[in-house]
């Protein structure tokens, strides 16, 4: 290779570089949306309507509504959610779910061990990378099954085939993990306002409701948030998968 070409090559690769370097920090500010600032973690608990309403207008979204439920909600069926919240069907009722990469789980001889992902105990820590990171946050419906396959699928081909599949599992985070991520309780985890900047993946199925309106916790197990779908889509771009 010739002196010429060979400064073409490390020019081209030197803009790759900052090429993703861009796409990463563009990542990084969308997913900032959806966490709380330090001013906005000092408001109050009982605020959690007001605040998140201030956060949902600044970014663009103004079809949203909240819901009182009564306290028996969870224990009603979905057509009587459905109801409660004046849902046009039970299909648009749909929750926030923390989910986690976590070792490989083998077993051999009948004893179970971790086999450690060097890549992993290296970078994937934090939140910091979306296309990478060790929490995200799935909203998906409540009459449809989670396939974590498919979502692992999606994130080995977002980062093109780098990261062998079988060395990590998607799980659903314990409860006390997901409540010190995004600062609420089981049952009123929503994706808007958390305490950690997670990224956000969305089933497809919800994008694809006609009624463009979809239904999930509102940072209360009392209080539910619907929002327009395509203004959602629009102000927080999360990750649109077909994880069910």
């Amino acid at each position: 290779m010739g002196a010429a070409a060979a400064d073409l090559e490390a020019r081209q690769l030197r803009i790759l570089r900052r090429v993703e370097d861009l796409e990463l920090a563009a990542q990084q500010h969308r997913i900032g949306a959806l966490s709380l600032s330090d001013a906005e973690a000092e408001v109050e608990a009982g605020d959690t309507e007001e605040r998140l309403s201030a956060l949902l207008a600044a970014r663009g979204v103004h079809d949203f509504a909240f819901r009182r439920v009564p306290a028996d909600y969870y224990d009603r069926s979905l057509e009587e959610r459905r109801d409660l919240l004046a849902a046009d069907s039970v299909a648009q009722l749909c929750k926030s779910i923390v989910m986690a990469w976590y070792p490989w789980i083998c077993s051999l001889n009948h004893v179970h061990f971790s086999q450690v992902n060097t890549k992993a105990a290296a970078d994937v820590v934090d939140c910091s990378n979306p296309k990478n990171s060790k929490y995200y946050v799935v909203i998906v419906q409540y009459m449809a099954r989670l396939n974590a396959e498919n979502i692992k699928n999606f994130l080995y081909t977002l980062n093109e085939s780098q990261i062998p599949k079988k060395r990590f599992n998607m799980r659903l985070a314990p409860e006390e993990e997901s409540l010190m991520l995004t600062g609420f309780v089981h049952n009123g985890v929503t994706c808007i306002g958390m305490k950690t900047a997670i990224p956000v993946i969305i089933d497809e199925a919800i994008t694809k409701l006609d009624e463009d309106f979809f239904w999930l916790g509102g940072g209360e197990v009392d209080l539910k948030l619907g929002m327009r779908t395509s203004e959602f889509l629009n102000a927080f771009n999360p990750f649109v998968v077909k994880c069910s």
